[in-house]
């Protein structure tokens, strides 16, 4: 991570990847990461990615070690490992992430996300799913010692709109995690 920022007035761009635990496209956990990305962009010299399961291919389901995955989901891998910084995103299932999504993550060297800030997401279809960032994807990340951001952005189905974010209180919090993310990577917002 060090070496990363120091090599940032070479490379003139923060690089962020963004990682959403859908298994399709078009999903409300995918456009939760977009508008975080999108906002991030708007104030920062930032360039984004943004990846779902489903671009790994079929070959995660069955990859037990990332040499079983195609040259595309190799490379997302390294992408993941080598951004400045990732955004996260996950739809919860029965009250947690999905085990495909777990499975992304158990196909990573435990140190290759050290004290890389992420910025944790959610969406669920009600508020009673709100903490399954704060009881699964935040221990989740704290196991690879990557920074999560302090604040967490959660969206149920009621705060979307139109395929897109349109809840006051969800989109001032993606504000206030991304001032903490551009903090931390010393970028202005």
């Amino acid at each position: 991570m060090l070496a990363t920022r120091a090599n940032r007035s070479v490379k003139d761009r923060v690089q962020i990847v963004g990682i959403c635990g859908n298994t399709h496209r078009p999903s409300k956990t995918r456009a939760l990461v977009e508008k975080v990305a999108q906002d991030l962009q708007n104030c920062n010299s930032i360039e984004s990615e943004i990846f779902d399961l489903v671009d790994f291919g079929p070959e995660l389901r069955l990859a037990s070690a990332v040499d079983e995955l195609n040259m595309k989901g190799k490379e997302i891998l390294e992408m993941i490992a080598s951004a400045d910084a990732i955004i996260v995103g996950s739809p919860v299932y029965k009250g947690s992430y999905s085990g495909l999504f777990k499975h992304l993550f158990d196909l990573m060297a435990p140190g290759c996300l050290r004290d890389k800030p992420v910025l944790l997401t959610a969406t669920g279809g009600g508020q009673r799913h709100a903490l399954m960032i704060e009881h699964h994807l935040r221990p989740l990340f704290g196991f690879f010692e990557a920074l999560s951001m302090p604040t967490v952005v959660y969206a149920s189905d009621a705060e979307f709109g139109g395929g897109a974010v349109v809840d006051p209180s969800v989109l001032s919090r993606i504000n206030v995690a991304t001032q903490q993310l551009s903090g931390i990577l010393r970028i202005g917002a």
